[in-house]
């Protein structure tokens, strides 16, 4: 019997792909874990929400920081997810060098209906490996945001986050990395009907 094993790719092979045109530019994949995943299509809500956050965030943020939006950031595992919003430091190239590696991140957010296992199961142990303090998940599915902080690793070599608290869509959450900025959920969550 022959087994055979997916093939992995390091960031470099990953990138060499991507400027050999392996991939479209409309192609929604992640490198993660070195394996190259496809990622779902979006449904109207979560676009809608995204679309909200799109319009509140940058009025947060301003000039406090930089604000993406599906780019990439560069973790060590040979992995470069594009979450849907990040919040990474401002640097003097505007990240031209290079993609923000986890010690620029100050928060990292997905929106989540269909992916919402995918961002808990995967996406929890990657970014608290990284050492990336905050992840937020805005839960379409059960209509709450879900903050996750302080990774951590156990005795076994998992990872996770020691805290995860729920807030409701008609609450206000502080932004972690600036508390005094606060994001009203009200004007992200779509209303129930």
């Amino acid at each position: 019997m022959t087994i055979t094993q997916a093939k992995r790719f390091t960031l470099d092979e990953y990138h060499k792909l991507t400027e050999l045109g392996f991939f479209h530019e409309d192609d929604h994949i992640e490198l993660i874990y070195g394996e190259i995943i496809q990622m779902a299509s979006k449904g109207t809500a979560h676009s809608t929400c995204l679309r909200n956050l799109l319009r509140e965030l940058p009025k947060l943020v301003e000039e406090r920081a930089t604000l993406q939006c599906q780019d990439p950031i560069f973790i060590p595992s040979n992995s470069q997810p594009e979450p849907d919003f990040t919040i990474v430091k401002n640097r003097s190239d505007n990240y031209l060098s290079a993609h923000p590696s986890p010690d620029d991140v100050l928060l990292v957010m997905e929106v989540a209906d269909s992916s919402l296992g995918y961002d808990r199961d995967v996406k929890i142990p990657l970014y608290a490996q990284a050492g990336i303090s905050d992840y937020w998940i805005f839960n379409l599915f059960d209509n709450h945001l879900e903050c996750y902080s302080e990774p951590y690793q156990d005795n076994h070599d998992k990872y996770g986050y020691l805290n995860r608290r729920i807030v409701l869509p008609n609450q206000v959450v502080a932004l972690p990395c600036f508390p005094d900025l606060s994001l009203e959920l009200s004007k992200v969550f779509l209303p129930k009907s």
